[in-house]
């Protein structure tokens, strides 16, 4: 009987870090600075574009400390609690120093279909509003950048050395528009 107990609370035993590819992981705490543009707004950890402009810089976004070599993890969940635009990027990796710009952009479509922007292929479909979805990203600087979702390896592409920062939020992509509102929680960071 004492042995079914003991079973039965390791069954339901939380798991203290929810961190996907292969370890020793060391958790990061890097800093962040929060970049609020055109019709974007940031309250805590909801990110909102409360405007259907399909022009201009439309943004609601938290910007990570820059990191150079090594492997680094981003994990995160997300909960679209309104949206009646589209194509509108969740969350970035992003290249700094003489190769700026974005690397990878992972973005959601009405419906759902969240994909790469650049490429356009799709990386997960079911990121309806009220659903919530968690996002890992693994860039192994100079070898591999992986993207997960809920816990699946759902995409790998080269990636180049040099410096490199984790964004998320929303941000209207070149053929987007909001209004959207995105609530992010479990924000994680690891190294190795």
């Amino acid at each position: 009987m004492l042995a079914a107990v003991a079973a039965g609370l390791a069954v339901f035993a939380p798991v203290a870090d929810a961190q996907v590819g292969t370890g020793p992981w060391t958790s990061d705490s890097p800093g962040y600075s929060e970049q609020e543009r055109g019709c974007g707004v940031i309250s805590g950890l909801t990110f909102k574009l409360t405007c259907s402009t399909g022009s201009g810089d439309q943004r609601a976004e938290r910007r990570y400390t820059t990191y150079t070599g090594g492997t680094h993890q981003f994990e995160g969940s997300f909960k679209i609690t309104s949206m009646t635009g589209s194509r509108i990027s969740l969350k970035q990796t992003f290249r700094d120093g003489g190769s700026a710009g974005p690397f990878f952009m992972l973005a959601v479509e009405k419906g759902g279909r969240l994909y790469a922007v650049h490429g356009g292929e799709t990386i997960a479909t079911g990121a309806t509003v009220g659903t919530s979805v968690r996002g890992n990203t693994i860039n192994q600087v100079g070898s591999t950048h992986k993207v997960y979702i809920n816990g699946s390896q759902k995409d790998s592409v080269s990636s180049p050395g040099g410096s490199y920062y984790d964004k998320f939020g929303s941000y209207r992509t070149s053929s987007g528009a909001g209004p959207i509102t995105v609530q992010w929680s479990g924000i994680k960071f690891w190294h190795k």
